[in-house]
């Protein structure tokens, strides 16, 4: 398992050590020491999966403090662009994001720490994503920021006339009109 840093510090890729033979293949997905002796210490606690076609947009979601989520998410199915947004008022890289294509292709994972806000577009004909997630979901905690914000200029490499967003995801906030962040 290879952990590349990104530009934006504690957002990182996990690159996992494939074997692969006739039969297939098998990789760790996930190892809680092996998270441990890089760093990452999250103790996850469900794993969510969602199935989207291509253009779909889902994002930019987070939770506020204390139900912010840390996110580490793969690709089942399919490729897609996952995008992370930093929104801790501290960082040096605030308001900045990373993108990267995970696919099941290239079995990357992003783990995205709490303090982002984090979305994805379908690039492939479909896609299914997994997400494993330290915090239950917390309705009231919920928030966004629009996918289209011109402010963060997020390139998700999706025509414009392929787009499909849902209505919830239409009315977030742009960047500058949110009124929260994460110290």
């Amino acid at each position: 398992m290879n952990i590349e840093k990104t530009a934006i510090e504690d957002l990182v890729i996990i690159n996992p050590t494939v074997f692969e033979d006739s039969r297939g293949y098998f990789f760790e997905a996930y190892n809680k020491a092996k998270f441990l002796e890089n760093g990452i210490e999250y103790e996850f606690i469900q794993d969510n999966q969602s199935f989207s076609k291509r253009g779909v947009i889902r994002g930019l979601h987070l939770q506020i403090n204390p139900f912010a989520q840390a996110k580490l998410v793969r690709v089942l199915e399919g490729e897609i662009l996952d995008v992370a947004v930093d929104l801790r008022k501290n960082s040096p890289t605030y308001g900045q994001h990373v993108s990267v294509i995970l696919s099941a292709q290239n079995k990357k994972q992003l783990m995205v720490p709490h303090g982002f806000a984090h979305g994805f577009s379908v690039l492939s004909e479909t896609a299914s994503v997994m997400y494993k997630v330290d915090q239950l979901y917390h309705k009231e905690s919920e928030r966004g920021i629009r996918y289209d914000d011109p402010t963060l200029g997020i390139d998700w490499q999706v025509s414009l006339n392929e787009v499909i967003v849902s209505e919830k995801d239409v009315i977030l906030p742009s960047f500058n009109e949110i009124d929260w962040s994460f110290e």
